[in-house]
C-alpha cells in the first residue's frame, strides 16, 4: 500500500491522511502540547536508551559532562524536535504534505546528512516517538493512535530525506 499518491501531472505528491487519523493526531497533540519540554526530553533519553550511540550524533553532547537529563541544550533541542514533529503532524491532511519552512527542511536534510543519519536511526526515532506518545496519552492510545502517528512520522521522514545532500 503506498502512502503517496500522485494526482497532478505535475507530479505533487499528495498525501492521503485522513479525517480520522487527523482527529487521532490533533486530539492526542492538544494533550501532550502543555507538557511538550518534558515529553521532548523523554523521546530523547528514550532514543539514546535503546542505541546509546546516537549520542555521537549531536556535536552539543560529544565532550559534555552534564547528565543527559540535565543537559540544557539537549532540553532544548528535544522539545524543539518533539514540537516541530507533533506540529507537522497535525497540519498533514490539511496541507496535503508535510509542511515545515523550505529552509528549515532544508538545513534539517543538511544537518542529518553531515551527521550521518541513517535509516535505523529514523527507525529508533520512530519507534521512541511511539513510544513517548503512547506514555504521554495511554487512555488515548489505540492501534489508529499508533498507525496515525506512524504516518504522520514516516512523512516527515520522506520530506526530510529528500533534503539529505551536501550543503551547497
Amino acid at each position: 500500500m503506498s502512502l503517496i499518491s500522485d494526482q497532478s501531472p505535475a507530479s505533487d505528491a499528495t498525501i492521503c491522511f485522513t479525517e480520522e487519523q487527523e482527529a487521532l493526531v490533533v486530539k492526542s497533540w492538544n494533550s501532550m502540547k502543555k507538557n511538550s519540554g518534558e515529553l521532548g526530553l523523554k523521546f530523547f533519553l528514550k532514543i539514546f536508551e535503546i542505541a546509546p550511540s546516537a549520542q555521537k550524533l549531536f556535536s552539543f553532547l560529544k565532550d559534555s559532562k552534564v547528565p543527559l537529563e540535565k543537559n540544557p541544550k539537549l532540553k532544548s533541542h528535544a522539545m524543539a524536535v518533539f514540537v516541530m514533529t507533533c506540529e507537522s503532524a497535525v497540519q498533514l491532511r490539511k496541507a496535503g504534505k508535510v509542511t515545515v519552512r523550505d529552509s528549515t527542511l532544508k538545513k534539517l536534510g543538511s544537518v542529518h546528512y553531515k551527521s550521518g543519519v541513517l535509516d535505523e536511526h529514523y527507525e529508533v526515532t520512530k519507534f521512541a516517538l511511539l513510544e513517548t506518545i503512547k506514555e504521554a496519552v495511554p487512555e488515548m492510545w489505540s492501534p489508529e493512535m499508533k498507525s496515525a502517528w506512524a504516518q504522520a512520522y514516516d512523512q516527515l521522514v520522506v520530506a526530510i530525506k529528500s533534503e539529505m545532500k551536501p550543503s551547497s
